[in-house]
C-alpha cells in the first residue's frame, strides 16, 4: 500500500509537533521540515524555510525518500512584540520572510507534483491577529499572518481546478514556547476574556488542520480559527 505522505514545517516544536503528532496517528508517513530536527517524524530534515533553495532540496528528498507528497502543512513561526517605532527593517523583513516566504517556498517546492497528479491539499498556519488584529507590539506578526490568509485564498482559487486544495488556520494564542511566561497573552485578567477561559492548545490546532486535509472536500481558501472565541 503506498503510504501518505505529509510535510509538515515547524514540526520540531508547538504546533507544528502536534501536527506531525495528529497525522501520525491517522496513518500518515510525516516529514518535518525544521531549523532542527524533529524527533517524533518519519523523516526530519533541517532546512531554514525562508531559504527557497533549501526548502526546494528538502522537499526533493521527501519525495526521494518517502514517495509523493499529498499534504504540506506550513507551521513554522517567528513572534516576537515590537512596538511600531521599534520595529527595524531585519525584524520586518525576517517576520515575512519565515511566515510568508516560507509559506511561498514550501507551496512553489510541491505543487508541481500535487498539480500533475490531481490531487493534494496544502494548510497554513496563520493566526487569529491576522482576522481581529493585535495589541501594541504585534503589528508586524500581525501584518505577516494577514499575508497569509491573503496568498491562501488566492492560491486556492488558482489550483482548484487542478485538484488541489489550499485553506489555512489561524488559531488565536496557543500554549506553546512562543508564547514567554510573561506574555501578555497568558495574563489572567487576558484569558477572563475568552469565552472559553484559556488558552488553544497545540492537539486541538491540529485536529483542524487535519480536518481540513482529510474532512474537506469542497473547502476552498477557508479560514478555520480555533481561538477560544476571541473572535467571533
Amino acid at each position: 500500500m503506498t503510504p501518505k505522505v505529509a510535510a509538515v514545517t515547524g514540526a520540531a516544536s508547538g504546533i507544528g509537533a502536534a501536527v506531525a503528532a495528529e497525522l501520525a496517528e491517522r496513518g500518515w508517513t510525516v516529514a518535518g521540515v525544521d531549523l532542527r530536527p524533529a524527533d517524533n517524524v518519519a523523516l526530519a530534515l533541517t532546512a531554514d524555510i525562508a531559504d527557497a533553495v533549501q526548502v526546494d532540496e528538502a522537499i526533493t528528498t521527501i519525495r526521494d525518500q518517502l514517495g509523493p507528497i499529498e499534504a504540506l502543512v506550513t507551521a513554522a513561526g517567528h513572534y516576537e512584540m515590537v512596538p511600531v517605532s521599534a520595529i527595524t527593517p531585519e525584524a520586518w523583513t525576517k517576520m515575512l520572510r519565515v511566515h510568508l516566504g516560507g509559506l511561498r517556498n514550501t507551496a512553489h517546492a510541491v505543487l508541481p507534483d500535487m498539480i500533475a497528479r490531481r490531487r493534494g491539499a496544502i494548510v497554513a498556519i496563520s493566526s487569529e491577529l491576522a482576522i481581529g488584529g493585535g495589541g501594541e507590539g504585534d503589528a508586524h506578526y500581525a501584518a505577516a499572518k494577514g499575508c497569509i490568509v491573503g496568498f491562501v485564498r488566492s492560491l486556492a482559487a488558482e489550483v482548484a481546478p487542478h485538484g488541489v486544495r489550499v485553506n489555512s488556520v489561524a488559531p488565536g494564542p496557543t500554549d506553546t514556547p512562543l508564547l514567554a511566561a510573561d506574555s501578555p497573552w497568558r495574563d489572567p485578567a487576558y484569558l477572563a476574556t475568552l469565552p472559553a477561559g484559556r488558552l488553544c492548545r497545540p492537539d486541538e490546532v491540529a485536529q483542524a488542520a487535519a480536518f481540513l486535509i482529510e474532512e474537506s472536500d469542497f473547502c476552498i481558501g477557508e479560514v478555520l480559527s480555533p481561538n477560544s472565541g476571541a473572535v467571533i
